[in-house]
């Protein structure tokens, strides 16, 4: 396995493969993670992972400076997954003194995710293009837990006609439901023995969905009452949108919808989605 730190180097390496699997991550990696370099592995040979911290797509009061990070325990991860390349870049190396260039989607920041964390998406597409452009992946693998970045994602390498062919990989989650995330080790024990409600709700409400019920905010309710049974729940929101363009749905049809929320435990944020599909 290869640690590469620069732009010139990455590419180098680059140019010796053919097929070559992408997995994008801020490191402190998780099964979830993982399921996707395997994956990669699968579809295409060759895997690259990129650890990278992104400064862009934090506010500047969010977590950033404690943002988990230990690269040492990644490494020894991913060698055990047989994985041929890491790109650790420094974040002077993705954004030299003079960086001034940067991939908007506009849409993207009128909605939930992009509503609540201004510019958030801003540096998510910046960097993930950026990430296309050096490494020149053939495939790119990302997890439907960050519904909205997929969103993003497949729009910019749509609009902007990158070579690259996108996988979303359902989300993994621990044995009583919650959704893995690197964010989770913020979580007090106490805290993390009711995050497992989210989960609940979002299964609560579809399985009114499957019984029938189409109207969106029955759904979205649904979702709320059970949450405001827990006092240190703090929600941010609740969304039954198109999965194509998030646009907020009164009701639901063919196309399904994208029921997804944003909730505060103490000091920790949580996002969580469910996709509701006729079966």
């Amino acid at each position: 396995m290869q640690l590469i730190t620069t732009i010139a180097a990455m590419r180098a390496a680059r140019a010796e493969q053919t097929l070559l699997g992408l997995v994008p991550t801020m490191g402190y990696l998780h099964a979830g993670h993982l399921s996707l370099v395997r994956r990669a592995k699968a579809e295409c040979g060759c895997v690259a992972v990129s650890i990278f911290v992104n400064p862009t797509q934090f506010r500047p009061n969010e977590d950033f400076s404690r943002y988990p990070r230990d690269l040492e325990r990644d490494l020894a991860l991913l060698a055990a997954e047989g994985v041929e390349l890491v790109f650790a870049p420094s974040a002077d190396e993705i954004y030299p003194a003079d960086f001034g260039t940067y991939v908007i989607l506009p849409a993207a920041d009128e909605v939930l995710e992009g509503a609540a964390r201004p510019n958030h998406f801003r540096g998510v597409a910046t960097v993930v293009c950026k990430l296309f452009n050096i490494i020149q992946p053939t495939h790119a693998y990302f997890g439907q837990k960050d519904a909205q970045q997929t969103v993003v994602i497949r729009q910019m390498v749509r609009d902007l006609n990158l070579p690259v062919e996108i996988t979303i990989a359902p989300t993994v989650r621990e044995a009583d439901g919650l959704a893995l995330s690197s964010r989770n080790s913020y979580l007090s024990p106490s805290e993390r023995a009711i995050a497992p409600q989210i989960y609940q709700a979002l299964m609560a409400a579809q399985a009114r969905y499957q019984a029938g019920e189409r109207t969106a905010a029955t759904l979205k309710h649904t979702v709320a009452a059970l949450l405001q049974q827990e006092p240190a729940f703090h929600m941010e929101y609740i969304s039954a949108a198109d999965p194509l363009t998030l646009r907020e749905l009164k009701l639901i049809g063919p196309q399904g919808a994208l029921l997804s929320l944003a909730v505060r435990l103490g000091s920790v944020r949580l996002i969580d989605n469910l996709l509701l599909t006729e079966v």
